[in-house]
Order: structure tokens, then C-alpha cells, then sequence
């Protein structure tokens, strides 16, 4: 399966936006952040992409990897 673009959960004008890597337009914009990362969570996995959620002030506060994980992580 070959790995999909990288989802970014973004604050947008009206609310919070879901958008792919390099992409212009949203996919999706919702009026929550957590509705927000639901629906990139659920793209990312389906696409075994990395999930990154912004904050308020546009920086990276979280990661998620889904399905590109290496095996042996201690912690």
C-alpha cells in the first residue's frame, strides 16, 4: 500500500480545517478542532499517512503515525 499525503488539522476562518500536504483547499472544515482530527484521523489511517494537529498559533502541537510505525518501540 503506498503511503498517502500527510493530514494537517488547521485553524480556519470558520472554524477548523482538515488538509492534505501541498493541498490549497481544504477537504473538510468543521466548526471543532476535535471534529477536525476525527475526520483526519480517519483519512490518515485509511491512507497510512501522519496526522499533525495545529494549535491556535499554526504550530504542530501533535503527531500521530498511522501504519508507517517502527516495531520495536521502547516506552
Amino acid at each position: 500500500m503506498s503511503k498517502g499525503k500527510n493530514q494537517h488539522v488547521v485553524k480556519h476562518p470558520d472554524g477548523w480545517a482538515v488538509k492534505g500536504a501541498g493541498n490549497s483547499k481544504a477537504t473538510k472544515v468543521t466548526s471543532t478542532q476535535k471534529e477536525a482530527i476525527t475526520a483526519a484521523r480517519v483519512i490518515s489511517k485509511n491512507q497510512s499517512s501522519e496526522l499533525l494537529i495545529h494549535g491556535m498559533n499554526g504550530r504542530i502541537r501533535e503527531k500521530n503515525s498511522h501504519g508507517n510505525d517502527p516495531r520495536n518501540i521502547k516506552g
